[in-house]
């Protein structure tokens, strides 16, 4: 498995859960054109962007490259990178029909091919056999006082809003945002 640096952005869950079989890596859905009414997803963006890079992986029908494009016009250009599926003929096993263009998206990729586009597409692979720096994890949302414990989602929707992401973050969300963005011993110093 590929541990990638940059932050991936995809268009589903289901995109994001055949990639995340493949790759080590933060992985961003967009919600199909879900991204187009959702600023705090947007923000969302810039920050990973400013913060590790983008990579964007949609879909190479119509659909994938009106949300690549738009992606391209929110997010500073010069932290974007863009990876290619080919044109596949075919239909994902889980729908009964083929998509209008008759494609395979992203889901329906093998492995190879998924490698491949992020290689292609100048993905910095982070070496697999050095340890990964102890992240942010469950247990120190905990410690903080953002999970678990009495008034806790409102210092949770506090942090969320001071930085700029959306509301609805689930705590395993904004577990792999702060991890994306800052360090342990930056989360510690966090006023909160």
């Amino acid at each position: 498995m590929l541990r990638i640096r940059e932050v991936i952005v995809v268009e589903g869950r289901y995109d994001k859960n055949t990639l995340s079989q493949v790759v080590d890596a933060v992985i961003v859905e967009t919600a199909g054109f879900g991204v187009y009414n959702d600023a705090a997803k947007r923000r969302l963006l810039r920050t990973l962007a400013e913060a590790r890079g983008l990579i964007v992986l949609t879909d190479s029908d119509g659909a994938g490259f009106q949300i690549r494009n738009y992606i391209k016009g929110c997010v500073d250009p010069k932290l974007v990178k863009h990876a290619y599926i080919p044109d596949v003929c075919g239909k994902e096993r889980r729908k009964r029909a083929p998509s209008k263009e008759g494609k395979l998206g992203v889901e329906g990729m093998e492995p190879q091919v998924l490698v491949d586009a992020l290689l292609r597409a100048g993905a910095t692979v982070e070496d697999s056999a050095a340890p990964t720096p102890a992240g942010i994890t469950k247990v120190d949302l905990y410690a903080r006082g953002l999970s678990g414990g009495k008034g806790s989602a409102e210092k949770r929707r506090a942090l969320l809003k001071s930085m700029e992401l959306p509301e609805r973050l689930s705590a395993d969300g904004l577990i792999s945002v702060l991890n994306a963005v800052m360090s342990r011993e930056e989360f510690y110093r966090l006023p909160l």
